[in-house]
Formats: C-alpha cells, structure tokens, sequence
C-alpha cells in the first residue's frame, strides 16, 4: 500500500520556537479526496494552540505555520522543537494540543493518553519524512562536488560505523568505486550523542539491510563506542565539516557541502533524495492497528530493493486527541482538525515540499491519514 514521504527546509520563523497569528477552520468536514487548498472557510477560534516535538519537523512546520496564517490570522499556533520525548511528554501533560514524534508512541503512551483525551486515547499520523544521508567530508580528493557520490552497499556502511572499516583507501571501498582516487586518510565517524529519532532509523536501515555486518539492535541510542559524539543534526553536520576524512549521517536536506554515499538497492545504487524516498515509502505499509484505532503507522521497508527507492529515511508523526478533557468548546479539537487537514492537503505538502525539500505524501497516503482527522471531534 502507498505510503508518505517528505521534505525538508528553510527556516522562516525562529529556531526554538514559532508563534504566528493564524486562524483555525472548523466546522467544516473535508471532502472524500484530500483537499487542493487545505484552506476550508475560516471560523474565529481566539486563542492559542501550541505544540511541541521533534526538531526534524521543524522546518515544515515553519512552512506550514507561515501558510496557514496567511488564511487563518485570528489565532495563535506555536511549535517548539524540544525533541520526539518532550513533545510526548508535554502532550501527555496536556501542556499542548499536539506532539510532534519521531518514534510511533508505544502502547503506555497510548494508555497514559486517556488522561488528557476524552474521547478514547490519542493517535498518531505521519506529516513529515526525509531522507537520511550518508554524508563524509573529503574536499582535498574533490570527493565533495554535488552530484559525485561514492558508492557503499548496506554491509559496507555497516562495518564503517562498527569500526571494522577505518581507512578510505580500504580495498572493500576502492573495489566499489573504481576508477576513483580513495585517499589513504583515516574515517573519522561522527555519530549523534543525544538519543535520536534518525539514530533509530539509520539503526533501523542498518539490522533490515546489513545483515549480520550490522549486529546491533535499533534504537535511539548510538550502539557502540565507535567514533565521536556530536549532539543534534546541526552539531553533528558542523562536526563532519572541520575535519578531513569524516563519515557520519544527517537529514538530507542539512548536507550541502559535503559528498553523500550512494547505496546499493536492487541491482542499482541510489543517492539521497526525497524522490527515492518517497518511492520507498510507496512500496511500505501501514501496521494493523485494532478495531476502532485512528492509528496510522508505517512499517518502512528498510530492505527495499526496489529500483529507484532510497529507503534510509526517517518517518514523523502529529499525536493528537480525537477529544480533548477540558475542551468544552472543542476549541482544541477544531483546531487539531483543521491543522492536520491542512498538512495533509495537497497545497500543505507542497508548502513543506518546496520550502523543506520533503517528499510530498502521495494521493492515497493523504486519504488514509483524512480517514482519522474526519473522527476528530470539533466543533
């Protein structure tokens, strides 16, 4: 079944946090198709709405923010890029509407959500994905240029990040780049020291792909002690930057000026890109949830060997409420309804695609996700 990709971008607002007038719509239900404008007729909802989470959407929601006031300017919408956990946390407490996530929320987290939900527990939609780049720094051996990409299979990758590959001239590297002049420097790793929602899904990638040269379970938390630590994606890129020799991972989109890897897929390899990943996600699935949940997980198919896919990307979620406690004018509700209406309108994902580099969701994908906004019970 189809699946969401996305983009990422340009800051328009600030970096911690960003505020903007903007007017929820309410009252109206979105058509059977995913809507064109995402814009319904605005409905005065005074007030503000703010949300918090990861950091990896918050170029989107920038865009996002900053299209939708364009049309709804009698409200306030906020979003703090505090991290996946805070978010939750934040959101759990009922501190704010929404929490953005990079990680589906787990079932105590489904359970402890009653406390601020009215109507059943909280779910999660996708509204953002990116690509994950395998990013190095090598500008003496002009391995920096856009559009040049070495190549690395899945099991190559791994062994470099495990340690077991420490030198850009190793004979594994050069038999998969003939022709190119690997230098004999040592591979700096840098990897991120804080727990992390792309450090899941580059683990993630790395035990679907790699095989046995990969022998971690995923998770949050870089796995060994290889390398050097770097916190958040911009530390991590600006770490990669002052050294030569570097090799470590990042949102495509945060790349530039660096090479990037192309990996091995099917019988083919693919450079970063919001079109790869787009297709990866294409060719996933959404997890079976019970009877009744407004859940929409996917399942990203890491292993894709589907020509054409990138399929090393992160995923992120919007955690809502279908009704909120202490709502009773379901002013909170009718907001949620027409924010994620509008992120998953074709003119939200283009916002997000053109100002973020994402990946836009495709037709089918927006629908299944409209199928729970519609039970949102707003005004």
């Amino acid at each position: 079944m189809s699946k969401p990709a996305f983009v990422r971008g340009a800051a328009l607002l600030t970096a911690f946090a960003l505020t903007l007038s903007l007017a929820a719509c309410g009252d109206n239900e979105p058509a059977s198709a995913p809507q064109r404008s995402g814009q319904p007729a605005a409905v005065d909802l005074p007030g503000e709405y703010a949300g918090s989470g990861a950091s990896s959407q918050q170029s989107a929601d920038e865009a996002w923010i900053a299209s939708f006031h364009a049309g709804h300017p009698s409200s306030r919408i906020s979003y703090d890029p505090a991290g996946s956990g805070a978010g939750v946390t934040a959101f759990l407490s009922g501190a704010v509407v929404w929490a953005g996530t990079d990680e589906p929320l787990t079932q105590d987290q489904v359970e402890a959500s009653r406390s601020v939900c009215a109507t059943g527990s909280a779910f999660d939609l996708p509204v953002y994905a990116t690509p994950i780049a395998f990013a190095y720094n090598l500008p003496s051996a002009g391995l920096n240029q856009a559009g040049r990409h070495l190549k690395m299979d899945p099991a190559t990758v791994a062994r470099i990040f495990d340690g077991r590959i420490t030198r850009w001239n190793d004979p594994r590297l050069v038999r998969l780049n003939p022709g190119v002049d690997l230098p004999d420097l040592p591979i700096t790793v840098i990897h991120r020291s804080d727990k992390s929602g792309t450090t899941k899904s580059l683990t993630s990638y790395l035990k679907a792909a790699a095989g046995d040269a990969w022998p971690h379970k995923p998770g949050e938390n870089w796995p060994n002690d290889v390398g050097q630590g770097a916190k958040g994606t911009s530390g991590l890129v600006m770490t990669l930057t002052q050294a030569e020799g570097t090799f470590g991972y990042a949102d495509a989109a945060q790349t530039t000026g660096l090479g990037t890897v192309a990996v091995k897929v099917g019988e083919g390899y693919e450079p970063a890109s919001a079109k790869g990943a787009a297709k990866a996600l294409d060719h996933s699935s959404f997890l079976p949830q019970p009877a009744g949940s407004l859940r929409q997980v996917i399942d990203v198919d890491y292993a894709s060997q589907t020509p054409g896919a990138y399929p090393v990307l992160l995923v992120s979620y919007d955690v809502v409420c279908q009704a909120y406690k202490r709502d009773p004018d379901r002013r909170k509700a009718t907001f949620a309804k027409a924010w994620l209406t509008y992120l998953a309108s074709e003119d939200g994902q283009a916002q997000a695609a053109s100002n973020a580099g994402s990946a836009p969701l495709s037709p089918a994908v927006r629908e299944r996700i409209m199928g729970s906004v519609r039970a949102i019970e707003g005004a």
